[in-house]
């Protein structure tokens, strides 16, 4: 079934206070995806996040970002003041998330909302700890613990409490109980808010793909409770660390620092850990994105403690054995695999045996060889094309680095020579949405024609990423008419609702085009 969907991470969310959340911008946001004709909302990873800010580093696989938590719902709720969520320093620019500003004006209000909501008399609070508790002692008492410990991680906490010693845990709980107590409640209202919103979004029409990193963080609430699902030795330090080997684009490589899956641990019990993760995920959104496909089929091991990526191997991945057991345990699994990057054999049959739709990066079409893949008349139907993602430059800021070969034959194949910028951003997207790929998800930042100031990750960088936030009213309703069109267009509406001036004709296909 053909349709469309936009980019736009939670964070990115235009709101009052400082980052996006599920307030009523967002409800905005599912209302505008709506009336452009658009079946997908496309996020990235939910998770709370530490140093850098990246949602693929997070502090745990199964919790939610109190960040994204809706201070207004505790004004409603009585328990917070407005004046007090005014008075928080949350940044001067508002298209950029300031997040030591966030980090030291939230927690103070979620402590503040906390200690007046007397959540433990609540049996809805009570049900969701006990159905989560899985996942949640460990997580709520992981981050009480670092807390109390200045932020330092598990690995440099006193060796009984980072060996897990029965004892001292027990100790701990009960010292910490309040703390614990804090962030079991951080946890029972995103989920509840994130719910509401995405029942709204799916009554809607709209979908959420959620964003799956492949890896956990070293300095996470999992690699601290689970130590036995991962590449450890008696130390609970990592024998090898993810990353990807030197290319082209990085003569030393990529250092991610993730510890590594031990495999066989997951095979002897039946992938359990991933039943439940897959399960988790599989609640929460409706399309599931997993990050870094490649990694089932072969993994880079780099010994721990390299500074470079230089001195890795390849090992063996699970393989398609992992994706047959979850759909056993699971059912049919709705999966997009991001198979980007340098290819082999082995993995483009992974995707091919696994069924799921891979990925086209529009921007990956246009070099010196003129016969790439992902040149939109070499696509199957079962792909998802984007304009770019979150990790590349936005379309129009990709334009103006291209060299000239590579900007001549990117403008001749999408019809928009001699043409200014903006016409060659809406030809891309034109491109992306007529071609056959089933499914087309363009980043806000491209319809909205924007530069690489709105850029929201450069990869193997630290500093400016996952700040960019989109104004109110940015998204005008000009736009929001012209993507319908568009979308009418192509074919990809998959729920009518019609608009002032529906009819789509050649006026309106100039317009998709130009700068009016």
């Amino acid at each position: 079934m053909r349709a469309s969907g936009i980019l736009l991470p939670v964070s990115s969310l235009p709101s009052r206070f400082g980052i996006g959340c599920f307030s009523a911008e967002a409800y905005e946001f599912v209302d505008q995806l709506v009336r452009a004709g658009q079946r997908y909302w496309q996020i990235l990873p939910l998770g709370p996040t530490g140093y850098g800010d990246s949602p693929y580093q997070s502090f745990s696989t199964f919790a939610g970002n109190p960040y994204f938590i809706d201070l207004e719902a505790f004004v409603k709720a009585g328990y917070l003041e407005e004046s007090e969520c005014e008075a928080c320093d949350w940044g001067s620019n508002e298209s950029y998330v300031d997040y030591e500003k966030i980090y030291k004006s939230r927690f103070v209000l979620l402590r503040k909302a906390f200690e007046k909501s007397n959540c433990e008399a609540d049996a809805e609070y009570q049900k969701f700890v006990k159905t989560n508790a899985a996942w949640l002692e460990d997580y709520s008492l992981y981050m009480a613990i670092k807390d109390s410990l200045s932020g330092i991680s598990w690995i440099e906490w006193p060796a009984e409490l980072k060996n897990r010693d029965q004892a001292a845990l027990d100790e701990a709980g009960k010292k910490l109980s309040r703390e614990v107590a804090f962030y079991r409640f951080q946890q029972f209202w995103f989920f509840k808010q994130w719910t509401e919103m995405k029942a709204y979004a799916n009554d809607k029409g709209v979908e959420i793909i959620g964003d799956v990193p492949i890896y956990v963080a070293f300095d996470s609430a999992d690699a601290w409770a689970q130590p036995e699902l991962f590449q450890f030795n008696e130390e609970n330090l990592p024998v090898g660390v993810a990353g990807c080997p030197p290319d082209a684009f990085s003569a030393t490589g990529q250092l991610w620092g993730n510890p590594l899956y031990d495999w066989d641990y997951h095979k002897k019990t039946g992938y359990a850990w991933w039943t439940l993760r897959m399960a988790n995920c599989m609640k929460l959104y409706d399309v599931v994105r997993i990050d870094h496909f490649r990694g089932f089929d072969e993994y880079y091991s780099i010994p721990y403690g390299d500074k470079t990526a230089e001195f890795g191997h390849w090992e063996k991945g699970p393989g398609i054995e992992l994706f047959r057991t979850l759909e056993k345990n699971l059912g049919k699994l709705n999966v997009i695999a991001e198979d980007l990057g340098l290819l082999t054999d082995s993995v483009i049959e992974l995707v091919e045996e696994s069924g799921f739709p891979g990925m086209k990066v529009l921007q990956f079409a246009f070099d010196e060889n003129e016969d790439s893949p992902y040149l939109t008349h070499r696509y199957e139907r079962n792909c998802i094309v984007y304009t770019g993602t979150h990790d590349n430059e936005t379309t129009r800021g990709w334009f103006r680095n291209l060299s000239q070969h590579d900007r001549n034959f990117a403008k001749a194949y999408v019809g928009c020579e001699g043409r200014h910028e903006t016409a060659a951003v809406w030809s891309m997207i034109r491109a992306a949405m007529a071609s056959v790929a089933d499914r087309c998800v363009v980043p806000v930042q491209d319809y909205l024609c924007l530069g690489n100031e709105a850029r929201i990750n450069e990869p193997s960088t630290l500093g400016d990423n996952w700040k960019w936030r989109m104004k109110k009213g940015q998204l005008t309703d000009k736009t929001i008419e012209k993507i319908y069109k568009m979308t009418k267009l192509y074919g990809r509406i998959v729920k009518k609702e019609p608009l002032k001036n529906e009819a789509v004709d050649k006026a309106d296909v100039e317009e998709m085009t130009d700068d009016k």
